[in-house]
């Protein structure tokens, strides 16, 4: 099956994009822009045929997904009956519409207002991640999801027992999963379904595979540039080999995840270690801002990377590398999401990543000019997918907490 064959439709009606930009919300004359999440049913994509033969710039998974269970795991993904008071569904902070992250806050809200410290990661291509989480602490889907799950600043469920009742409790549920697994309604079959839904968020097929990797290029030996492939984009490419950022973001011959699934210290845990020190002062409406005077939960509470995993003072402040697909959809940057777009992560490069004397020494050496950043802000731009919208469209094609209608 061709790559053009496993297409997905584009859905001009559901795209990603649709979130408050927040511009000028420090300020009380602050007016939303806000468009809303499109409330009709999307457009159901054959998420199980494109992981036959992911998109161009991607690699092959490790086996092939099953609709059924993809049908599943999308139903649940987006039902808040999930949560412990029924408010709260993966899909509200992984949101479809802002690049399976939240493009509106630097690190999410979960049950009852409690803060959750680190930035939302985006799910495009996660199927391919070997360590999840910004420290690594889990290694498998299938068991990933029961973190959220029960953690209490999150969706706050007492206990996986728990959840698995709620879920038996509907009848469609029971039935789906009774007629999809032979042991049906586990802990392990409900993270297999979750897990199936998340792995088909495959996302590639951008204006620099197709340029890069494309078949036509391969058979004539040369890259295009110009009106096939924007020329500060290429000199942005240039500039990212050899500055030395695909040392960590890196690229194969054949493809390309962009990530070396490693962890390193940019600087931001320490700068957000000092922020942390000081009392915070926290918005609560535009122009209205306070300085807590009891102890509060805010973006800014102690965060040590990967050393709260293993214990190894040399991992304080280490996180996992993110890929760049689909990156200038996934703002705001950084592990605690304090950097607000690709240009100011630039600046934060080209002055040499933070003041940390234990950050990468790649990073401290890092000088960038304005020229340079903004070719390789355009090259970042390129690795934005065709299939984005369609996802969306896809995400929505189930209604919020009911049972889906059919589907492929």
């Amino acid at each position: 099956m061709s790559r053009a064959e496993t297409r997905l439709t584009l859905a001009s009606d559901h795209r990603v994009g649709l979130a408050d930009s927040r511009v000028g919300y420090e300020s009380q004359a602050y007016v939303t822009d806000s468009k809303g999440v499109i409330v009709d049913l999307g457009q159901r994509q054959p998420l199980h045929r494109l992981s036959e033969n992911p998109p161009l710039g991607l690699p092959p998974l490790a086996s092939p997904l099953q609709a059924d269970e993809i049908n599943l795991g999308r139903q649940l993904f987006f039902d808040r009956r999930l949560s412990v008071n029924e408010t709260l569904s993966c899909a509200m902070c992984h949101i479809p519409e802002q690049g399976f992250t939240q493009n509106e806050l630097a690190t999410p809200v979960g049950h009852l207002g409690k803060g959750v410290r680190r930035n939302v990661p985006s799910l495009y291509n996660v199927a391919y991640k070997s360590a999840l989480f910004l420290d690594g602490r889990e290694t498998s889907l299938e068991t990933q999801i029961w973190s959220p799950l029960l953690a209490v600043n999150e969706m706050a469920n007492a206990s996986r027992e728990a959840v698995l009742e709620k879920i038996a409790a509907n009848v469609d549920y029971r039935t789906q999963f009774n007629s999809i697994y032979p042991g049906g309604l586990t802990e392990e079959s409900v993270g297999r379904a979750l897990a199936a839904y998340q792995r088909a968020l495959l996302s590639a097929d951008s204006p620099f595979d197709r340029w890069y990797f494309g078949d036509q290029v391969k058979a004539e030996g040369l890259r295009q540039s110009g009106a096939v492939y924007p020329r500060l984009a290429e000199e942005g490419f240039a500039i990212f080999q050899e500055k030395g950022c695909a040392s960590c973001h890196r690229l194969n011959e054949a493809d390309a995840l962009f990530t070396d699934s490693q962890f390193h210290n940019t600087g931001t845990g320490l700068r957000r270690y000092g922020r942390a020190l000081r009392p915070p002062k926290v918005q609560l409406a535009p122009g209205v801002y306070v300085v807590p005077t009891v102890d509060a939960e805010t973006e800014t509470f102690t965060d040590e990377g990967r050393y709260e995993v293993t214990g190894d003072p040399a991992d304080r402040w280490r996180y996992r590398t993110p890929s760049l697909r689909n990156v200038a959809l996934t703002a705001p940057y950084m592990h605690d999401g304090s950097l607000a777009t690709l240009e100011s992560v630039m600046q934060f490069y080209a002055n040499g990543g933070g003041e940390d004397p234990m950050q990468d020494l790649r990073i401290s050496r890092l000088r960038l000019s304005q020229q340079e950043q903004s070719a390789l802000v355009a090259f970042l731009r390129t690795l934005t997918s065709d299939h984005v919208n369609a996802l969306v469209s896809d995400a929505r094609s189930v209604a919020i907490g009911e049972r889906s209608a059919g589907g492929q």
